[in-house]
């Protein structure tokens, strides 16, 4: 298994530096969030997949690809009822499938729970159509270029739209485009009806990337989930993807938070 730390960790740091603390931690890949690298994510170019591409490879490591995508940005949404918001939506996740490539990063994951949420008043079936006639476009042009789309269910806390894997799965079967695929994440699992479990051997063969952290929104490990389960399930379904840590709660600091993730993950697929 390869683990990578998603890079707003250590957003405090420069690009390089940052990079360069993730490797020398011990991890083999960093997962990117678009606003690490422009305060506008908007204005993201292929200069700035350059810097990362420089950075990783000084750094000798990998680059897995985008995560947080819309975060802290205007005039984005899958659902809304404007069509100019959600064609600007669909011409950035584009871009960033693009910039994904040149990284020779495979996936991108689409989470973003304010950018996805249900306007009041529309009705959950127009806001799914919306949604899939953008991710399909997008999924076309990713699997061109070997990128695959990977769709986050998130828990009803924090979304009103694809707030189960149940709907996520119905979702990327609407898409039906091959470089559109399941992405898991171990805190979002936690309000599964099923359990995290249960959860991970339902959608073995739909989960094309996997988050690493806790229902306490800490590193894996650091909170009540049973991390070795969860590392027997991934290796009884033959997961071979990576397992990239996304805390939110950087404890007791971001330096260690995923030095002890790291160590949780290793300890736990031994």
């Amino acid at each position: 298994m390869k683990f990578a730390l998603c890079n707003e960790v250590f957003q405090h740091l420069s690009l390089e530096d940052g990079f360069s603390r993730i490797a020398e931690i011990g991890y083999q890949g960093v997962e990117i969030a678009p606003f690490t690298l422009k305060e506008n994510p908007l204005k993201i170019e292929e200069k700035d997949a350059d810097r990362c591409i420089e950075a990783a490879k000084s750094a000798g490591i990998e680059i897995v690809g985008l995560h947080w995508l819309m975060a802290k940005t205007e005039g984005l949404h899958l659902t809304h009822p404007d069509e100019g918001m959600r064609s600007a939506a669909c011409e950035y996740l584009k871009k960033l499938t693009l910039l994904t490539a040149r990284m020779s990063g495979n996936v991108i994951v689409l989470g973003s729970p304010q950018q996805r949420n249900l306007e009041h008043g529309t009705p959950y079936e127009e806001a799914f159509e919306r949604a899939v006639t953008i991710i399909r476009e997008v999924s076309e042009l990713a699997g061109e270029h070997g990128v695959t789309i990977a769709v986050e269910p998130l828990s009803p806390v924090e979304t009103s739209f694809l707030s189960s894997c149940r709907e996520a799965r119905r979702f990327i079967a609407a898409v039906n485009r091959p470089a559109c695929r399941m992405h898991l994440d171990m805190k979002a699992m936690a309000h599964e009806p099923a359990g995290t479990l249960t959860t991970i051997y339902d959608h073995r063969w739909e989960v094309a990337h996997f988050h690493g952290n806790d229902v306490n929104h800490r590193g894996p490990g650091q909170g009540p989930t049973d991390l070795h389960a969860v590392a027997r399930a991934l290796r009884e379904i033959k997961y071979k993807g990576w397992v990239s840590v996304e805390p939110f709660d950087y404890h007791p600091t971001a330096e260690e938070c995923a030095r002890i993730s790291l160590d949780n993950l290793q300890s736990a697929f031994k």
